[in-house]
């Protein structure tokens, strides 16, 4: 049913920058959902995206805000109005995030992603995905050509593409074009503490198909990768990323990294 809020296109794209998986120019269909820019394509680094966001979008934020909103700090004096299920947007649901990261370590965000995520699935959900879905090339093909239609209103349009995953070429690898948590936001701690590593490590652990996650901080684009194992934190770049520290509101100027990265 998501696909009735989708617009289809057939992209020609090529190679990103040499710090992205390996993939080579070839036609494929990508989501251009809810983009209101003329261009159809979201506005560049520095702007904010315009979005028309249909039913089926706003069904999901409000379901994952209304889930998260168990977990996260009261909000401010003033704009603590109860929402009704229709109240919720993007903006909303962004800062029911910022709220849950509030008095909680890297590790308790992490945790609640992955709470909020296992209270969506039926029981023994985990157990059935393995059954389904070994960590085969097949079956990381298929959950990466899942994702461009079913998280657009996450993370905005993307396209499914070729990577490169222990020496074998798969069309395994997702391209987000410019991700909408990450530039609402404006923050790399939830960025990388309540989407790419509680995503890596769900998929990763829980269902048994590894994920990595690569974003991109000097355009907000994003790679995903089924199949590849993600790095352990301390070795991943993202852990010594700085924070955007003219857009974020949460920025610690003085720090050489993100302060909601540390422990």
């Amino acid at each position: 049913m998501v696909v009735l809020s989708l617009q289809v296109q057939a992209t020609q794209f090529s190679l990103l920058p040499q710090r992205q998986p390996l993939r080579k120019p070839s036609t494929w269909y990508s989501i251009r959902c809810g983009i209101a820019e003329p261009s159809g394509e979201p506005a560049p680094f520095g702007q904010k995206t315009r979005y028309n966001d249909g039913f089926f979008e706003k069904a999901f934020m409000t379901l994952f805000a209304r889930k998260m909103g168990k977990f996260a700090a009261p909000p401010k004096a003033g704009t603590d109005k109860k929402k009704e299920w229709w109240d919720y947007d993007y903006e909303s649901f962004v800062d029911v995030s910022k709220r849950v990261m509030q008095g909680r370590s890297r590790i308790q965000q992490q945790q609640v992603v992955r709470q909020v995520l296992l209270s969506m699935l039926p029981p023994g959900a985990p157990a059935q995905f393995r059954k389904l879905f070994p960590p085969t090339k097949w079956a990381a093909e298929f959950n990466a050509a899942l994702t461009v239609p079913f998280f657009h209103w996450l993370v905005g349009p993307s396209e499914v593409v070729e990577v490169e995953v222990n020496g074998e070429k798969q069309r395994s690898g997702v391209h987000i074009k410019k991700c909408r948590y990450l530039e609402n936001s404006g923050c790399v701690g939830m960025c990388v503490n309540m989407c790419k590593i509680p995503t890596q490590d769900f998929f990763t652990n829980e269902f048994g198909l590894p994920l990595t996650m690569i974003p991109n901080f000097e355009d907000m684009s994003c790679e995903m990768v089924y199949g590849q194992v993600p790095p352990p934190f301390e070795d991943d770049p993202v852990s010594t990323q700085p924070c955007f520290s003219d857009i974020c509101s949460m920025a610690n100027p003085s720090s050489s990294l993100c302060h909601k990265l540390q422990a």
